[in-house]
């Protein structure tokens, strides 16, 4: 009989402390601190800009040829420019302005025509003018070629034939170029003393406003930071929703952690919106100086 109570009187101490301890494990959990609701704002994509988005147009015409069984004169390349800008002149245009990287593409145009005996705005391995541009690296918006090979006597009868010609007036006098680059060549093509004269047109890929280089470099650091804060929230966010993490005596500092951390991450998604906000608005701008050239 005594050891049946001695057994009971254990069994009720037992459950005593049980209840003991629980309910101070009530209070703990009373005690602690939800997460806040802070919404996790997910940063918006970066719109970026290419610059070959927009197609890059090239202006070409029939090559000219005129030959009239006279003596070669003199053609220089500042008597052509000079009279190409008196013919834009004329016509109420702004003169061009000469580019010495155009004068290199338009030198090396002559010189191929004579070395490999051929007269066409595309040589015999397929390049065109754009092709020229890439190898020199003038980034360009438009760009366009004139070739002429004959007997001229003077640079006059060069921009005279030019003119005469639609598809070579048209070059001459169009208002979105703003640079010139002049090749001129004396040589014997097909057995015939001639003169070779190449004109480069262009306007370069500057002449449109440029979105800000250090603006976008900004907004990848800055997503990339986002990244690695949102990977640490979602590791703090399963670890407190996890059933047994009141258990944790170092729950609340876990929950301010997370908290403080959900506050810096949102300030810095609206700083990265605003950003991305200033930075699209120069694309579009980019977009739009690219369409008013790529338009016939």
């Amino acid at each position: 009989m005594n050891l049946q109570k001695f057994f009971s009187f254990f069994f009720l101490l037992i459950l005593f402390c049980f209840l003991v301890v629980y309910s101070q494990k009530l209070l703990f959990l009373l005690e602690k601190p939800l997460p806040s609701e802070t919404k996790i704002i997910q940063p918006q994509k970066i719109e970026s800009f290419s610059e070959e988005t927009k197609e890059k147009k090239v202006f070409l015409s029939s090559p000219l040829q005129l030959f009239q069984k006279r003596e070669l004169g003199v053609l220089t390349k500042e008597g052509i420019l000079e009279l190409t800008n008196k013919e834009r002149e004329n016509y109420g245009l702004s003169p061009l302005k000469e580019n010495p990287t155009l004068d290199l593409m338009a030198e090396e145009k002559a010189r191929d025509i004579l070395e490999r005996q051929y007269f066409d705005h595309i040589s015999p391995d397929g390049k065109g003018v754009g092709d020229l541009a890439k190898d020199f690296q003038y980034n360009y918006l438009i760009i366009g070629e004139n070739l002429a090979m004959g007997d001229f006597e003077t640079e006059e009868s060069l921009i005279s034939a030019w003119m005469e010609s639609p598809g070579h007036r048209e070059n001459i006098l169009n208002p979105k170029y703003q640079e010139i680059g002049i090749g001129v060549r004396k040589g014997t093509f097909q057995g015939k003393e001639v003169w070779v004269a190449v004109c480069h047109f262009g306007t370069p890929l500057s002449a449109c406003p440029q979105p800000d280089s250090i603006l976008r470099e900004k907004i990848e650091i800055l997503n990339k930071d986002l990244n690695e804060e949102k990977k640490e929230l979602e590791s703090l966010k399963s670890e407190i929703e996890d059933p047994y993490f009141y258990f944790n005596p170092n729950s609340t500092q876990v929950i301010e952690k997370y908290n403080l951390l959900v506050n810096d991450y949102n300030l810095k998604v609206k700083e990265l919106k605003d950003l991305i906000k200033s930075y699209n608005s120069q694309v579009e701008l980019f977009n739009q100086c690219l369409s008013s050239f790529s338009q016939d």
